[in-house]
């Protein structure tokens, strides 16, 4: 077979047709090399490994869960308010949380603490079988909102009392608690599958408090890992308490 060259003319076509391509794809999405210059420089850079957890990280549009005038600050390496005197975890966090729950496809997950919405996304990446709850109601309305415009539809959203955990949907192979407790909310142990993930921050409020992963084993929670965190209080309202 003989193959001809392609003429002058048909060569500056397919130039500027190649050329336009990854103009057009940033078009589109103009924060894909924000995203993954965060996955590069702060999740990889600092021992994020799972490659599952890091591909959800450069596919959930961050920016889409701020406020409109912070979507340019979405990336940074830090929170950001959200409303309601709550914030948005610095990716970093987020993206630590979900290695550390060892989310597999299938998986039963509950998120306390649903906040803008993002962790919530993030963890739909990895399984279709996504709950959140948020004391809030503005919060979780908000939330349900954005993760269904993107096509999160999956995730069952509610506003009720997450120091409750939800019980008729229990039990979960993970649970995520977004906001610092001064001690393990009982009811999440109880709705735990045996062998499941528990990650919680402990400690009061103001103060540095401890991101921990904890193993249901055996009936028992056992103590993995644990990090140095800031986060939100967890709100407990009086009479749900023993």
């Amino acid at each position: 077979m003989i193959i001809k060259p392609l003429g002058l003319a048909a060569c500056t076509l397919l130039v500027i047709v190649m050329g336009l391509r990854p103009a057009a794809a940033q078009d589109a999405d103009p924060y894909q090399p924000l995203r993954e210059s965060m996955v590069t420089w702060q999740l990889k850079a600092r021992g994020i490994s799972d490659s599952r957890v890091l591909a959800a990280m450069e596919r959930v549009p961050r920016h889409r869960f701020v406020p409109e005038r912070l979507a340019s600050l979405a990336y940074g390496d830090h929170p950001l308010p959200i409303g309601s005197e709550q914030t948005i975890s610095q990716p970093y966090i987020v993206a630590l949380m979900t290695e550390w729950a060892q989310i597999k496809p299938g998986d039963k997950v509950l998120e306390v603490g649903t906040g803008s919405g993002y962790q919530a996304a993030v963890l739909a990446e990895l399984t279709d079988r996504v709950w959140t709850i948020d004391i809030r109601p503005e919060l979780a309305a908000k939330a349900a909102g954005t993760l269904k415009t993107l096509g999160y539809s999956q995730v069952q959203v509610k506003s009720g009392d997450g120091y409750l955990g939800w019980p008729e949907a229990a039990p979960f192979d993970a649970i995520l608690v977004t906001a610092a407790a001064s001690r393990m909310p009982p009811a999440l142990p109880q709705q735990l599958r045996e062998g499941g993930r528990l990650i919680i921050p402990l400690g009061p409020e103001g103060r540095v408090q401890t991101l921990t992963r904890f193993r249901k084993v055996q009936g028992k929670m056992q103590e993995e890992k644990n990090v140095p965190v800031s986060f939100v209080p967890l709100v407990e309202p009086p009479g749900t308490r023993d």
